[in-house]
């Protein structure tokens, strides 16, 4: 039987793996940006879903091969245009920073990953009329005000920071050019959850083979293979025009000690990325009959936890204390918006069962 809270519990340890994914990063030296994502991409979208899904889904291979080839190749193409959803992220950081760049597009992402799979099987009223459904989409519509929130408390860090001269990297700040990319981020990020539901008839077959709550590892392979793709040819050429693919290869040329860290870095890397919707997939076979509020749920976690992780490295340290306060403030909406959805999902779920 499907359990919301426990779900809700799974979404939270997919959020802190997604906040902590590119910590590692921290720790790399002497390799170009492009070297260490072309390793964690290769871990995180090809290695591990693949390794996982042949490990948790029985009959893997003839769950691919029942499932319908329109599916599999749509949810492939989806996962593909997702991949260059990475690489704006990225580039907009630079413009308006790191806080800002986060909240925004993950802010978009939950908000269209949410309501355009409800739109595309016309289930919107039909979710927001059943029984929970107004509870889950207040808790939905506070995650979103929880979000603005930690964009504000973003900004005002930000501008802290500026002024105490210690905001670490400089940025070329340029809102028109970061605003743009972080736009483009975001929607193509909503786009992975989007490639998750296409492929959702290829979980279901798994479901039928036994993999019980595994079965999101089927179609998980599909989305992320495709962002693989897009990743692999992008980087390799780029690699390979700036001559940075040797540092790959090569031991040599900074050490070994420093070659095995930078490799171990990167797929510690990978392994996290993954790891976030590793338990996405379990969580989201836990909520029910309203798994359309798992990927809000997860895109808010992620949120949560990246500030709180921001907290913990001692990144809010020099802010002044009304920007902390709204972080605060932001972080308590976001439990509050968490606890009435997992509320809403279990009413609905409780009632549709009889008890």
């Amino acid at each position: 039987m499907a359990n919301p809270i426990l779900g809700t519990l799974i979404h939270a340890v997919g959020g802190v793996a997604a906040s902590t994914c590119y910590v590692p990063f921290q720790k790399v030296k002497k390799w170009s940006w492009d070297s260490y994502w072309l390793v964690q991409a290769s871990f995180a979208w090809f290695i591990f879903p693949f390794l996982i899904g042949f490990l948790t889904v029985p009959n893997l291979l003839d769950v691919f091969s029942d499932a319908s080839t329109e599916v599999l190749f749509n949810a492939t193409v989806l996962g593909a245009i997702y991949g260059f959803g990475g690489m704006c992220f990225g580039f907009a950081i630079r413009h308006i920073g790191y806080s800002l760049t986060y909240t925004i597009s993950i802010g978009i992402s939950a908000i269209l990953g949410t309501i355009v799979p409800l739109i595309m099987h016309n289930e919107l009223l039909q979710k927001f009329n059943a029984p929970g459904g107004y509870t889950i989409f207040f808790g939905m519509g506070l995650a979103l005000v929880g979000i603005i929130i930690c964009g504000v408390a973003g900004y005002r860090k930000e501008k802290d920071l500026k002024n105490n001269n210690n905001g670490g990297e400089p940025l070329t700040f340029n809102m028109k050019k970061g605003l743009t990319l972080t736009l483009i981020a975001g929607v193509l990020s909503a786009v992975f959850g989007i490639s998750l539901e296409v492929g959702a008839p290829v979980a279901e077959i798994a479901g039928n083979y036994g993999a019980g709550n595994f079965e999101g590892n089927a179609n998980l392979i599909l989305s992320t293979g495709g962002a693989f793709i897009t990743n692999f040819i992008w980087f390799t050429i780029v690699g390979y025009k700036k001559g940075t693919l040797k540092e790959i290869v090569s031991v040599n040329g900074i050490g070994k000690k420093a070659f095995y860290l930078n490799m171990g870095m990167s797929v510690l890397s990978g392994a996290l990325w993954y790891g976030q919707f590793f338990f996405y997939g379990i969580g989201h076979v836990q909520m029910g009959a309203y798994k359309f509020a798992s990927w809000v749920l997860h895109m808010s976690m992620l949120i949560f936890f990246s500030y709180v992780v921001g907290i913990v490295m001692k990144e809010w340290k020099q802010v002044t204390k009304r920007t902390y306060f709204t972080l605060v403030l932001a972080l308590i909406v976001l439990v509050v918006s968490f606890i009435i959805m997992a509320y809403g999902s279990k009413l609905g779920t409780d009632i549709a069962s009889g008890h």
